[in-house]
Order: structure tokens, then C-alpha cells, then sequence
């Protein structure tokens, strides 16, 4: 994946979205304010601020008014960023909820024309039934601070609710689908990575076994061949050195020595060939990275990446596989680092993550495993070694140990 793709892939995620919406949405109110502290008449702020204010006894457009609605947009927005960038599975849900009536608080505050935002943001971080009673809750709280006392007429009280009904509805649809995207896609990068690597490892394995195919005919074919030829020119010197022992047992001298010389280089080749059927890794493994655009994946590989046995390569890659996606599509993880060592007869894999961890799950140990890690672990037993979950909050750290040339 190309860096546009990865730009573009960056770009589609709804927290980038709202966050780039929130940044804008500053940028026009901070224009306006700085417009109306040099004297030029803008619309006054209309928010539950100022309407405490103006019943207090002061004026839509004082100055300490319209820094403290300035003071609430900065607050407003960064609520706005911090939420949304660090996405819906971090916290719990009734977290998330309490941020966001904060920042919903203090759109209020400012004018109510804000609170759209906290709706599409609801949309993106909460479960889709909670959004929607959050969505609709939106609707009638601006309707009747929109409505108040002078609008008596039922009809205006209707186009309003009409209204507020459109620009929420179109808030929350719009959140929602932005979020059952990036979720499908992250889903389909996390398949489409698993599918790449398993490729690489394929076309690795197909190498090793054709060199090892190549190795077998070489010591049965010309190995047997040699051996015989060997054996015959022993068998002529023999004959021969009846009639001239001296001429003809040279020549069979030669000929032996240089058969036998054959036959050991033959063997020497067939040697070297099959200490050298390891797999590399790091194909597949790199693959993998590259396949995933949003969850940043880092390798960290020393040359025992390179030269590993058949088993072994493929329960790691397996195991990684199943480290990094779930890492991806359960622990909303921005970052997964990937670090591979060798250590003498052993390679050590450590799979960490920045995600939402899994605290309290797996209290009991191995009881506390899915069929992820389950399977994990017994891909390892399998080859002699084990798998451990060493951090389960913050993140997710898993390490794997086994043996090198399986």
C-alpha cells in the first residue's frame, strides 16, 4: 500500500473527520470574535451563557461575554479532539457517554448550533441504540431552546422540530455509516494482511521444498551413479593389473581418486544444500505491516527473522496474524509493535499494543482465554515452547517462545 492510499485511508476515518469539522468550526468562531473585538458588528452568541448573562443585567455583544464564549469554543473543540482521536474503545461506554454531554455542555454554552457535532460524535463512539436515544435527546433539547416563550405558533414550533430532526438525523446517519466503514475496513485490511503474509510464506515454503526435491535426486541419482562408477573402476584396475601392473594401476589410481573426489563433492553440495532449507520471515511478516493502513504496525526483526524452520515460520506467522488483528479489530489499537529474536536454539516474539486491553479477563490465567489465544498457545506447545500474556491494561502484550528450527 502506497503512501496515498495510506493518505486517503487516513483521511475516510470519521475521528479525522470530526476533528478536521471541530478545527474549522474554531477557526470561523475565533475569526469572528477577533472581528468583533476590533469593533466590527457580528452576531452575538446565543448560547445558555448568554442568556445567563444577558439576565444578569449585561449586553448580547459585552467583551467579557464574548471572551468567556471564546474560552468555551477552545474548550469545546478540544474535548472535540481528544475524543475523537482516541476513539470509541478506550474507555467504557458510560465514560464516553460523560464526555460527551460535557462537551455537549459546553456547545450549549456557546450557541446551539454546535451540538450537531457532539451528535455525529455520539454516533461514531457509542453502541448504535445508546446514539440514537443521544441523538434524539439533541433534537428536543434545541427544539425548545429554540422554540422559547415568543414562538406560540404551533406551525413554527413544527418546522422547527422538523428541522432540528433533519440536521440531527443527518448528523447521527452520517456518523454512523462513517463508523461501520472504517470498522469494515479495518476489518478487510486486517484480512486482506492476514491473506498477503500467508502468500509470502506459501511461496517460501514452496522454495524450501523444491531445494530439498533437488537435494534427494542429487544424492540418489548421481550419488548412486558415482558409487557404482567407483566400485567398476576398482573392479578394472584389479583386471588390468594382472596384464601391466604398473601403467594400467596408475590409471586406475587416477580414475578412482577422481570418482571418489566426485562422489565427495557431490556429497559435500547435498550437505550444504540441506543445512540451508530455513525459511525468512520477514517477507511475510512485512507484508503483513504494509496490508493494514489503519493501525500503524512496527517490525522490529534480527536475522533470525531469516532463518528459521518450516514449523517454526509458520506457527509464528499464525500466531502474529492473530496478535496483530485482533490487536486491530477488538482493541481499536493505533499502534502494534512486532519484535523478533533469536537467542541461541530459540526465537522470542513479542506482539504489543497501544489498545484497549482486555483488564480483568484474563485474571484466571489460561481459563480467561479465547480461541485466538488458545489456539496461539497451542501452536506453541505443539512445537516445544508456550505463549505468555505479559500486560493486559494499558494494551496488550503476548510473547511467544519456541524453538528455532522445528
Amino acid at each position: 500500500m502506497n503512501r496515498l492510499d495510506r493518505l486517503l485511508a487516513r483521511l475516510a476515518e470519521p475521528g479525522l473527520v470530526l476533528r478536521l469539522a471541530a478545527l474549522v468550526v474554531c477557526a470561523m468562531e475565533l475569526v469572528s470574535a477577533g472581528a468583533a473585538l476590533f469593533g466590527a458588528r457580528t452576531e452575538p452568541y446565543d448560547g445558555l451563557v448568554s442568556n445567563i448573562w444577558r439576565q444578569l443585567g449585561g449586553d448580547a455583544n459585552d467583551r467579557g461575554l464574548l471572551l468567556i464564549c471564546v474560552a468555551l469554543l477552545l474548550a469545546f473543540v478540544a474535548l472535540m479532539w481528544r475524543l475523537a482521536s482516541r476513539g470509541a474503545s478506550v474507555v467504557a461506554v458510560n465514560r464516553r457517554l460523560g464526555w460527551l454531554l460535557l462537551v455537549d455542555l459546553l456547545a450549549y454554552g456557546v450557541t446551539p448550533g454546535l451540538p450537531f457535532l457532539v451528535t455525529a460524535l455520539a454516533a461514531v463512539l457509542l453502541p448504535a441504540r445508546m446514539a440514537l436515544g443521544f441523538g434524539a435527546a439533541q433534537v428536543l433539547l434545541n427544539t425548545g431552546i429554540y422554540a422559547g416563550p415568543e414562538a406560540n405558533a404551533w406551525l413554527d414550533q413544527f418546522g422547527l422540530l422538523s428541522s432540528m430532526l433533519a440536521l440531527h438525523g443527518l448528523a447521527f446517519g452520517l456518523g454512523r455509516m462513517a463508523a461501520a466503514e472504517a470498522e469494515k475496513r479495518r476489518w478487510l485490511q486486517a484480512v486482506l494482511a492476514e491473506q498477503l503474509s500467508g502468500e509470502q510464506l506459501l511461496a517460501e515454503q514452496m522454495r524450501y521444498s523444491e531445494r530439498m526435491q533437488i537435494a534427494r535426486e542429487l544424492h540418489d541419482l548421481m550419488g548412486h551413479h558415482l558409487t557404482a562408477l567407483n566400485l567398476q573402476l576398482q573392479l578394472g584396475g584389479a583386471l588390468l593389473a594382472r596384464a601391466d601392473a604398473g601403467g594400467a594401476g596408475q590409471a586406475l589410481a587416477r580414475a578412482e581418486g577422481v570418482a571418489a573426489q566426485l562422489l565427495a563433492d557431490v556429497r559435500e553440495a547435498v550437505s550444504q544444500q540441506r543445512s540451508s532449507q530455513r525459511i525468512d520471515l520477514s517477507a511475510a511478516l512485512q507484508a503483513l505491516a504494509e496490508g493494514i493502513a489503519s493501525t500503524r504496525i512496527e517490525l522490529a526483526l534480527d536475522d533470525a527473522a531469516r532463518d528459521l524452520g518450516p514449523r517454526t515460520a509458520h506457527a509464528l506467522l499464525r500466531c502474529v496474524q492473530e496478535g496483530v488483528t485482533n490487536s486491530v479489530r477488538h482493541a481499536g489499537a493505533r499502534r502494534v509493535r512486532v519484535e523478533l529474536q533469536g537467542a541461541g536454539n530459540h526465537v522470542t516474539v513479542s506482539i504489543d499494543d497501544d489498545g484497549c486491553g482486555a483488564p480483568g479477563r484474563l485474571a484466571n490465567g489460561a481459563e480467561g482465554y479465547g480461541n485466538g489465544l488458545s489456539g496461539m498457545a497451542e501452536r506453541m506447545a505443539e512445537l516445544g515452547g508456550q505463549m505468555r500474556v505479559t500486560r493486559t491494561s494499558p494494551g496488550f502484550r503476548i510473547e511467544l517462545r519456541c524453538p528455532r528450527w522445528v
